[in-house]
């Protein structure tokens, strides 16, 4: 059995793994691997190092050292393309599922207008809009003969009001006319205190009613 078989499932016949599981099984394989790079990277650069220190030395160390370095670049090349490989499959499944967890919705959604409108009718609906028109109309109607004061005042002329309108208004318009003079009424009354006179007046009076009094006594 595959690696992968293992890993996802194996023997036939077993119930196939959701989107969601699988997604899951390919995370934990990446991490897998990333942290299989990593071991292979520190590897690298100790083998690196040893070659290095034993260039001059010990040729033979340098080269089997050398030797482990290119295995590890080889397996650290093979898993960067497993990686990839891996990193393309699972967005592959999470676009699939996102596609699933949405036509699902819609699938619902429908299910749900359709249930909505299984007991509905194109033409029951008109005919109810209809019904409801109907209905307003005669409430409008209603309305209006309610409002219009039928058998209170509606026989009197309109043009005998406005006839009598204008002989009032003629008629106060005369009184006006007559009265344009100002009345006794209107007139300032006389002053009632005494007035004071000036005192030149007052001496000059005084004057005079001794000169009447010597006159008197010498007749």
């Amino acid at each position: 059995m595959s690696f992968l078989g293992k890993m996802f499932g194996g023997k036939k016949g077993d119930k196939p793994l959701t989107t969601g599981d699988a997604i899951q099984k390919l995370r934990e394989t990446e991490d897998l691997l990333i942290k299989k790079q990593e071991f292979l990277e520190k590897k690298i650069e100790m083998e690196l190092a040893t070659a290095k220190k034993n260039g001059t030395k010990n040729k033979r160390a340098a080269l089997q050292a050398l030797k482990r370095k290119k295995r590890y670049e080889k397996q650290l090349q093979q898993i960067d393309g497993t990686l990839s490989t891996i990193e393309m499959q699972r967005e592959a499944l999470e676009g699939a599922n996102t596609n699933t967890a949405v036509l699902q919705t819609m699938k619902d959604a429908a299910n749900a207008l359709k249930a909505a409108h299984q007991h509905m009718d194109v033409d029951q609906v008109h005919d109810m809009m209809d019904d409801i028109a109907e209905q307003q109309d005669v409430a409008r109607e209603i309305s209006d003969a309610i409002s219009n004061p039928v058998a209170f005042g509606q026989d009197v002329d309109e043009d005998e009001l406005e006839k009598e309108l204008e002989e009032l208004e003629q008629e106060e318009l005369d009184r006006e006319l007559l009265d344009v003079g100002p009345s006794t009424d209107d007139l300032p009354s006389p002053p009632t205190t005494e007035v004071v006179k000036p005192k030149a007046a007052k001496k000059a009076e005084e004057d005079d009613e001794d000169m009447k009094e010597l006159l008197s006594w010498a007749n």
